[in-house]
């Protein structure tokens, strides 16, 4: 008993090794703030010092974690991406989490791991200091916490769903776009306990949302204590909630047009990517490009449309729900009231298709397809790596290698 319980604890202290020596190998390249590093790393540096207010559009909390990275390895390349490098992994762990706790599977989570880690949206936010990778983190592990409640002794549920419902209120904390996963969490409870009554049993639905709101706005509200520290401009019971109009009016301006921007609906065939960097720097010309792995990132599609339809068919929630957290997750971006789009908000929704696509073939009950889905996703990382991963390209033309469509150029 005691061997199969520590199984899935093992493979995931496994998967998570292997997954920080992915994200870390290499991670000091470039040695020059790459793409929006320009803003996060200043403000970084802003928090560190307790100087003054900056880049006030967002929530303090990711650039509080990049400055404690600072912290620890000095205001260098590592110092600014070493803590991205540990949300990437804990990313991976979640998408892990998520599906063991869905199917009871250590072979499906570890495949679902795997598809994250070679994701290539997650590998170069893994490697950069921005927001998404925060983000990822604490959104995936909230989940999984929120369902690790469910299969909680009732003594636990309490617990363990305040522990999800503080995640979320940290990746609010990290961005905004957050908080429309509490507000799926508390659907997704409604609806599973109208179908199960034993569903988080001890768990009153009053209970159960006043946690869930309560715990994650009071998290998100304190993130904002460094804040309070400022020399100059420093925050203030008083215009804490003010600050926060502040915000959504510097979210919602009107911007100029921008090369890279693009719509949400083109976000899932990956029609625009970015280069966050394409320039000679240290000695060689380099390139990351911020694209999805195409395997995963189209055959996820048709996996979250085989999920939908049998989930409905078959009345299997779980199939259902992970069709839904994808639809929800590109949803947000239909109605959220920003004049530019980018692809890297796709961020999430590209993990969840690691999920999707690890819970259509376990449900499917299609192994060797699965083996040889992770072989082709295998294969489209290591070949796109030189142009995600900022390794020294061969001439200022290298870029036609990779660039399949005039889009990516």
């Amino acid at each position: 008993m005691h061997a199969i319980a520590i199984r899935p604890a093992v493979a995931a202290l496994l998967i998570a090794l292997a997954a920080q020596l992915l994200f870390s190998v290499g991670v000091t390249r470039p040695s020059k703030l790459v793409f929006d590093e320009v803003h996060y790393v200043p403000a970084a540096r802003a928090l560190a010092a307790r100087e003054r207010p900056t880049n006030t559009e967002h929530p303090l909390l990711g650039k509080t974690i990049i400055a404690a990275g600072m912290g620890l390895f000095g205001d260098t390349p590592l110092g600014w991406r070493a803590m991205s490098t540990l949300a990437g992994t804990a990313t991976v762990l979640g998408v892990f989490w998520v599906l063991f706790l869905l199917f009871g599977s250590v072979a499906t989570a570890s495949y679902g791991a795997l598809f994250a880690a070679v994701n290539m949206t997650l590998f170069v936010h893994a490697r950069i200091a921005m927001l998404e990778p925060f983000l990822g983190a604490f959104v995936t592990l909230g989940i999984a916490a929120l369902l690790w409640a469910m299969r909680a002794p009732p003594r636990w549920i309490a617990a363990r769903w305040l522990l999800g419902a503080v995640l979320l209120g940290l990746a609010t904390g990290v961005k905004w776009t957050a908080a429309p996963y509490i507000a799926f969490a508390g659907l997704a409870f409604l609806a599973v306990r109208a179908r199960d009554g034993t569903a988080w049993s001890g768990l009153g639905r009053i209970t159960a949302l006043a946690i869930l709101g309560g715990a994650s706005a009071l998290t998100y509200l304190a993130t904002f204590w460094p804040a309070f520290q400022y020399r100059d401009g420093a925050m203030t019971l008083a215009r804490l909630i003010p600050f926060q109009r502040a915000m959504y009016a510097q979210q919602t301006q009107v911007l100029r047009p921008h090369p890279y921007q693009s719509s949400w609906f083109s976000w899932p065939f990956a029609a625009r990517p970015i280069w966050y960097l394409y320039e000679p720097v240290d000695g060689a010309i380099r390139g990351i490009l911020y694209l999805g792995n195409p395997a995963i990132m189209w055959g996820g599609l048709v996996t979250v449309a085989w999920l939908a339809v049998y989930g409905l068919r078959h009345r299997r929630r779980a199939a259902t729900g992970v069709a839904l957290l994808w639809m929800g997750s590109i949803a947000i971006w239909a109605v959220i009231p920003k004049s530019l789009g980018f692809y890297y908000y796709y961020h999430l929704s590209g993990i969840f298709l690691c999920i999707a696509l690890a819970a259509a073939f376990h449900l499917a009950d299609r192994p060797r397809s699965r083996w040889w889905f992770a072989v082709i996703a295998i294969a489209l990382f290591v070949y796109f790596h030189p142009i995600i991963a900022a390794t020294a390209l061969p001439s200022e033309q290298a870029f036609a290698r990779w660039t399949w469509f005039d889009s990516w150029r």
